[in-house]
């Protein structure tokens, strides 16, 4: 099995994946979605850093994060995003089943798979390429036809500030898309 290691920069900026256990689609709910920013808010309190993007999908979550100068430990706050937002689920809507024996030994819920997706943003085209998949990601599953059709996204921040057009994302081909996967 490969060993994966983690880059950690101080005062990094980082984009993510976060993904539900089994793809379970718990994050369609607006009941959800609060829990999921009460977290965030909670996290964000204990251990600072600005979310430059985000959207968040059925059963997942994409963002890009800055961590503050001097603080590289963006592991302690998944940790705490999960376990708060995995504590508030179950209260609200109960514990789908038990938690397996290495679950609870690692003090896991069942709610959200065990790891997550990271990469160091190198520079700014690294970081429009990774705006751009964030911002496209409910076309590319197709939850909608046009990126200003989904609500959970930064994307309407973004044409705000006049980063983006509104039409922006509306009949790209695939060619235009970002140049990598999920």
């Amino acid at each position: 099995m490969p060993e994966y290691r983690r880059v950690y920069i101080s005062g990094g900026t980082y984009f993510f994946t976060a993904v539900t256990f089994g793809r379970k689609p718990i994050l369609a709910s607006r009941i959800s979605r609060d829990i999921l920013r009460m977290a965030w808010q909670y996290t964000n309190e204990l251990h600072p850093f600005i979310t430059e993007a985000f959207c968040i999908m059925p059963d997942h979550i994409h963002c890009i994060w800055r961590l503050p100068d001097g603080d590289d430990n963006y592991s302690v706050r998944w940790k705490i995003i999960k376990r708060f937002f995995s504590k508030q689920y179950n209260l609200v809507f109960g514990k789908a089943r038990p938690n397996s024996k290495s679950q609870e030994k690692r003090g896991e819920g069942i709610v959200w798979q065990r790891r997550f997706w990271e990469h160091v943003i190198r520079d700014e085209t690294d970081l429009h390429n990774h705006l751009n998949y964030i911002h496209y990601n409910p076309v590319k599953h197709l939850y909608v036809n046009q990126v200003k059709d989904w609500p959970w996204s930064s994307f309407h921040e973004y044409v705000r500030l006049g980063f983006y057009e509104k039409k922006w994302g509306s009949g790209m081909e695939k060619s235009e898309e970002s140049e990598f996967g999920e």
